[in-house]
C-alpha cells in the first residue's frame, strides 16, 4: 500500500517519478496546470505530445485516458498526461474522473514509478468540485501498488480538502 502524502506547492517541482498533468484532450498544451507543466518543461514534452498526436493518439486523448511522456526540463522522469472530465450537475461523470486517477497509476506502475504527484484534477476550469474530487481521488488511490502518493494542490481549501 502506498505511503500518501499532502502537501501545497507546486507540481512542477517536485521530485517524485512522474507526475500527472490534468491535460486537455489535444495534448499540445493548455492553461493551468497543463500550462505550467509545458512552460516549465521545456519543449521537449510539447514535441513527445505530437508524436504521440502523429501516432496512436491522432485524435487527441479520451477523458479518463493516460499517457506518459519525458519530463523534458522539469524533476520528474516522466509527466503522465490524463484528461478530467469536465463537471456536470446534470450527469454523473465521477467514474470518468476515478479512471484519470487508475490510468495515471496503471502507467506509472508501466513505468516501474515508485512515486507520482497529482494534482486535483479537473477541479480547476472543469469546475469539479473540490470535496468531490477530493473524495474520488482519495477512493482511486486508497490501495494502489506504488510506493508514494503526492497530492499537491495550489491553495489551503484545496488542501484542507484532499487530507483526510
Amino acid at each position: 500500500m502506498a505511503t500518501i502524502e499532502h502537501v501545497l506547492g507546486d507540481i512542477t517541482e517536485q521530485d517524485t517519478d512522474a507526475i500527472v498533468n490534468a491535460a486537455n484532450s489535444s495534448l499540445l498544451g493548455g492553461g493551468g496546470v497543463d500550462g505550467a507543466i509545458h512552460r516549465k518543461g521545456g519543449p521537449e514534452i510539447l514535441d513527445a505530445c505530437r508524436k504521440l498526436r502523429a501516432g496512436h493518439h491522432g485524435g487527441g486523448l479520451k477523458t479518463g485516458q493516460a499517457v506518459a511522456t519525458t519530463a523534458g526540463r522539469l524533476k520528474a522522469t516522466w509527466v503522465i498526461h490524463t484528461v478530467g472530465p469536465v463537471w456536470s450537475a446534470t450527469e454523473d461523470r465521477s467514474q470518468l474522473l476515478a479512471d484519470c486517477h487508475h490510468n495515471a497509476l496503471k502507467v506509472a506502475k508501466d513505468l516501474g514509478a515508485r512515486s507520482i504527484a497529482f494534482p486535483a484534477i479537473s477541479t480547476g476550469i472543469y469546475r469539479w468540485p473540490v470535496e468531490d474530487a477530493a473524495r474520488i481521488a482519495r477512493a482511486a488511490t486508497e490501495n494502489a501498488d506504488i510506493e508514494l502518493i503526492r497530492f499537491v494542490l495550489f491553495d489551503e481549501k484545496t488542501l484542507a480538502a484532499y487530507r483526510p
